[in-house]
């Protein structure tokens, strides 16, 4: 995957960029990201229930307190409908490798119960601890 090669697999708290929108309106700190990055953000933010139960192995439960992989592109859902979009994606190597496998495999007709133990059979060893479990 193109993103994975130029994304470095390592996650970081800091300097994370958060911004305010519609969830259908992608964030300004994509603007000059590469549209396959782009297309993992709106698949992410389409795909929240999905996403909530899917582990990250970058390490991000740790160094960013995120709980799943969905926390790796949204840190927040407002009531109003509007999203807290988080930069941490465009960082974490795995993330941007664990959201596009998870959604096409739903699409394919995986159940997420199914999605979630080929994710944590993939990346049990050789990755970072993941999320707490959801």
């Amino acid at each position: 995957m193109l993103i994975v090669s130029i994304v470095s697999t390592a996650c970081s708290s800091s300097n994370t960029s958060e911004e305010t929108a519609s969830n259908e309106v992608l964030p300004e700190f994509l603007k000059d990201k590469p549209e396959e990055m782009q297309t993992i953000y709106m698949n992410a933010v389409q795909n929240k229930e999905l996403l909530e139960n899917i582990p990250c192995y970058c390490c991000c439960g740790e160094s960013a307190g995120h709980k799943n992989n969905y926390d790796c592109f949204i840190h927040e859902n407002k009531k109003d409908g509007k999203v807290v979009w988080d930069d941490h994606g465009t960082k974490c190597g795995v993330g941007l490798e664990i959201a596009p496998q998870s959604v096409s495999d739903l699409k394919s007709g995986t159940s997420i119960k199914q999605i979630r133990q080929l994710i944590v059979e993939k990346y049990k060893s050789g990755y970072a601890t993941p999320n707490p479990e959801v």
